[in-house]
């Protein structure tokens, strides 16, 4: 077997609210390989956002390491955090991100500007994930002017188009309609069938979640080991 892309050993994450400590993750262990497709469940305040965020750099345990890649997280600084980020890690949220001036081309296309590419390059890039969204023929179009899966596919686009070793998915298809998420959730199946993408993927829609190959399930900060039973998750 190969060496996990992620390793989470003994992970709490700690917020303070006023004089009160809330403890979001308590004691996490995970390992996700190359080519996984993994989903994390659980009710709102359970921690699987955090863990997210977590594994993106976004965030920083109060306990444990959190190894991605090859480096361990905890040891890198903000700027070094941002950079190895750029390389590493697509991110996909729930409400799009989108911005209203830009076409869907220039969305797709705003990290490759912090690259060394030419703008024939970046125009090959942006072509081809935009290809893989199924939206070539709507790389003019404003987000106004697209249906909201429209949107979250350039989103997706926009998340893969510097080929990224990780892809992190929060709440994906949260905002939009059954069939709108259907479509999305066929593009990451897609991205990680046929092209071995790693994704992590967050949700609370059990339709979304069989998606995934594995599936874990969050309560209270740590993973339910009735999860294990019901077949929620699985690799507990």
């Amino acid at each position: 077997m190969s060496e996990p892309l992620i390793k989470i050993s003994g992970l709490s994450k700690s917020f303070h609210r006023d004089s009160v400590e809330v403890r979001a993750l308590e004691r996490i262990d995970l390992e996700v390989f190359p080519g996984d497709f993994v989903c994390l469940m659980g009710p709102s305040g359970s921690g699987k956002s955090t863990l997210l965020n977590i594994i993106a750099g976004l965030d920083r345990p109060s306990e444990g390491s959190v190894i991605v890649a090859g480096e361990n997280l905890n040891e890198m600084s903000e700027d070094e955090l941002a950079a190895w980020r750029n390389h590493h890690i697509g991110f996909v949220f729930q409400h799009f991100n989108l911005i209203p001036v830009l076409t869907a081309f220039e969305n797709v296309e705003l990290p490759l500007l912090l690259t060394s590419l030419t703008k024939k390059e970046r125009r090959e890039h942006v072509m081809t994930a935009m290809n893989l969204v199924g939206l070539t023929d709507r790389i003019e179009h404003y987000p106004r002017q697209l249906s909201g899966g429209q949107e979250q596919r350039v989103a997706i686009a926009r998340a893969i188009v510097t080929d990224p070793t990780c892809l992190l998915a929060d709440e994906p298809t949260g905002d939009l309609d059954s069939q709108s998420a259907r479509e999305v959730l066929e593009v990451l199946k897609g991205l990680n069938e046929q092209f071995k993408k790693t994704i992590i993927m967050v949700t609370h829609d059990p339709h979304a979640a069989a998606y995934a190959k594995t599936r874990y399930l969050l309560e209270k900060g740590i993973f339910s080991q009735s999860s294990v039973a019901s077949g929620v998750a699985q690799s507990l």
